[in-house]
């Protein structure tokens, strides 16, 4: 018996079938990259406010250690900073024995590096540092680091014994004598676009048992 072939119509139904087949794969892969694509910013965003908290939370630790922190010090604390072309400003400072892998030395690096973090309004978030081994470092600006474009805001937490509760400052709280306190938490706010974050940061303290280094 002579096999019989596939009629025109056949041939057409079939066409049409792949064709109708193609034409939702392609759909079906325009949409998803459509969607990928939308969520990219978004995507990359977070990765960088995850980023620059782990940075900040290991700089904060490294200051606690030894031979950075000594028994009973206050490592990371509040200190008088005049940054280039600006007022003087009472910031969060900590000292780096070793520098950072962000700080560019125009010379040789030097240890003891005090570093201090600002904020400035539609520029972002800045650590000014310099070395106290430096000749001029009583007189010279410190140098300045952009850490992230993206932070908006810099907040300060604090906890209340008498209350039991964490209260939080847009300004370094004060003793009595009207002397700066350093906060027990900092609290980031970035911002791009339509999308904000807010991240907490743990300032930690020279642990007890630690050797002395001095």
């Amino acid at each position: 018996m002579k096999p019989r072939g596939f009629t025109l119509i056949e041939v057409l139904l079939s066409v049409a079938l792949v064709g109708l087949v193609l034409v939702g794969l392609n759909l079906f892969v325009f949409s998803m990259g459509e969607l990928w694509g939308k969520n990219t910013d978004v995507r990359l965003f977070d990765q960088h406010v995850r980023a620059v908290t782990r940075f900040l939370q290991r700089e904060l630790l490294r200051a606690t250690l030894p031979p950075a922190a000594s028994v009973n010090a206050t490592p990371v604390g509040v200190q008088p900073v005049t940054a280039e072309g600006r007022s003087q400003e009472n910031l969060v400072t900590y000292m780096e024995l070793s520098g950072s892998r962000i700080l560019k030395w125009p010379d040789n690096p030097l240890p003891e590096v005090l570093c201090s973090l600002q904020v400035r309004r539609d520029q972002g978030l800045f650590m000014l540092w310099h070395s106290d081994l430096e000749n001029h470092f009583a007189t010279d600006p410190p140098r300045e680091a952009l850490v992230s474009p993206f932070v908006t805001a810099l907040a300060y937490d604090y906890f209340d014994t008498d209350f039991n509760k964490w209260t939080t400052e847009t300004v370094l709280r004060t003793d009595a004598s009207g002397n700066p306190l350093a906060p027990q938490r900092l609290r980031i706010t970035f911002s791009y676009d339509r999308l904000t974050r807010e991240t907490v940061i743990t300032v930690p303290a020279a642990r007890q048992g630690l050797p002395n280094p001095w």
